[in-house]
This record gives C-alpha cells, structure tokens and sequence, in this order.
C-alpha cells in the first residue's frame, strides 16, 4: 500500500525508521524487515549509522535477497549542513552506497554553524546553547534542495519538524513543491490542522515517532507513551489486535504515511500486519478525543534551546 507524492513517484504507508539503531545490529534488522515486506526506509545523517546501512542495502541487493527500484530510502539534511547541502547529499548517498534517494528531507528547519559535512554534533556555543546560523534562510536551503531533484540525486525532496507557517512560506518560494513533511504525530499529539494544512496542499504527511516514542523517548525525555492508554489498550482488545497495530492504523487511516521504529523481530511483523482490519469511523472518533497536544522528542535537551517555544 502506497501513498501517491506530488513528485510523481509512491511512498509506502509503512516504513521502518532506523533511529537509535546500533551498527552491528543494522543488518540484521534490515533483512528480515525486507523480509516481512518492508520496503521504505527512514534514515538521517544525524543517525550516525548511514554507513552500516549502506552495507546492509549493498548486500540484500547482491544477494537478491530485493532490488532497488523497489526500496524507497529516504535521509535528511543536518542542521549544519544547510549552507552545503549538494555536498551533505553525496556524501548521505556515499555511506548508503546508493546512486540516488528517493527522499530528502530538510530535517529540522534550523540553520546551525557549520562543524563539516557529514559531522552531526549539535553546534554548540560556549554557553551550551545551539549555534544558530543568521546568515542562511530557509528558502535559500530549500533551493539547493530543488538542485539535487535536476541533477538526480534525489527523486522527491520534503521537510521535517516543519509547522503551519514554516511550511507556508515554503509553498510560496518553492519552485519544486515539498512532497512531505515529517512531523511527530500520534494520537497524544495529533496535530490535525497542520496535517489538514498539508494534506489540503497535496502535501504528504509522514508521522515519525508515530506510536508515541514508547520506550526510547522515556528513557531520553522522560515522556508519556500513549500505548499505555486504556481507551487504545480497549480498542485493541476490540479488535484482537496490539496497541501498536491500533495506532499504525488510526495513522494510516488518516492518510499520513507511518514510521515505526523496532529493533525486535516479533514487533516488526506485529507493526507491519495492519492491512487485514479497519477501524470503525466511531472508534476512529473516539481516538480523535485523546489529543493532549503532548510532544515526546525534546531536542532542546541536547541543544540548551526550546525552538518549538
């Protein structure tokens, strides 16, 4: 099941993001998720594991185990990055041992100092505050992006952590519109005008850290994990059905495209399996009235400064 982007081309509803992936691991994970049907993959050169990826997509290709027309890789520009983005790109695709992506999304619309292309630190000042960079606007970021799409390197270009008004003013100087926007999204934090907002603009939504962060986001932020909630923990007896796999399909009924991150075998089937029932328009409803306008990734932690403040 694919979503139709503006760009022409057909993004799996599900993907598997690979953040906080260890390297050694990464292989693994990768061939038998390819194995279970996943055929999107959601990366970031602030990962720091694009290279263990690589390895891994450039071994299921040699071994045809899968081809890469049929794999959908999406990475992100880094913050530091923005004023060399052609050079970020080459060098994402370099690690990923890949000739072109399908996606590449402007990962958080913040300009920082530069630390090198591919160095992923957060650019931080003496105060421990992030260095943010005045010099270099977003919509001169976004018409680099537009030149990977001419040159090749990229079949569709999107962005990331972007709100109402950011994504706006993006629409308004793009001359390649934004195929997608990745937000966090998730029945705590649903966000349902920003996604009507897109939507509405031929805009696909991706949700990231769609299941509400669950485990990794409570031991980094200490948030909340709505697969605790008794009204989806109902449903998901309702319906014999895991938690998880009530959210992956309330956010695939949504029209958003869905990320999920799992390194363990019996979760990664258990997120993929969600095409075999529908949620009913009541109970979708009903999810509808969980919204807590509750964000669990807080990168201010690492960067000493709140930019959604």
């Amino acid at each position: 099941m694919a979503i139709a982007l503006n760009s022409g081309f057909k993004m799996p509803v599900i993907g598997l993001g690979v953040w906080r992936m260890e390297g050694k691991d990464i292989k693994d994970l990768l061939f038998n998720a390819i194995k279970i049907g996943y055929r999107h993959f959601d990366c970031a050169a602030d990962y720091k594991n694009e290279a263990e990826v690589g390895e891994a997509l450039a071994e299921a290709f040699q071994t045809g185990l899968v081809k890469r027309e049929d794999l959908f890789i999406t990475t992100k520009l880094w913050n530091s990055d923005h004023g060399h983005v052609v050079e970020a790109c080459k060098d994402s695709l370099k690690k990923l041992q890949l000739d072109y992506l399908d996606l590449y999304l402007v990962h958080f619309p913040i300009a920082t100092r530069h630390t090198g292309v591919g160095a992923t630190a957060s650019a931080l000042g003496d105060d421990d505050v992030l260095d943010i960079d005045t010099t270099i606007s977003l919509e001169t970021t976004w018409h680099a992006m537009e030149d990977l799409v001419s040159i090749g390197l990229a079949r569709s270009i999107g962005i990331s952590n972007y709100d109402i008004f950011l994504t706006r003013d993006c629409l308004a100087y793009a001359k390649v519109k934004p195929a997608v926007n990745q937000i966090e999204t998730h029945p705590y934090f649903q966000r349902d005008s920003l996604v009507k907002f897109c939507q509405k603009h031929g805009i696909c939504v991706t949700a990231h850290t769609p299941l509400g962060g669950a485990v990794a986001n409570t031991e980094w932020f200490g948030s909340v994990s709505c697969l605790d909630d008794p009204v989806l923990k109902g449903l998901a007896e309702k319906y014999k059905k895991t938690v998880a796999q009530i959210v992956i399909r309330w956010g695939i009924q949504r029209n958003t495209v869905v990320i999920p991150k799992s390194s363990k075998l019996e979760r990664l089937e258990e997120n993929f399996h969600v095409f075999d029932f529908e949620l009913a328009k009541d109970d979708m409803d009903l999810i509808k009235t969980m919204d807590r306008k509750y964000r669990t990734n807080q990168p201010a932690k690492f960067w000493g400064i709140d930019l959604y403040a």
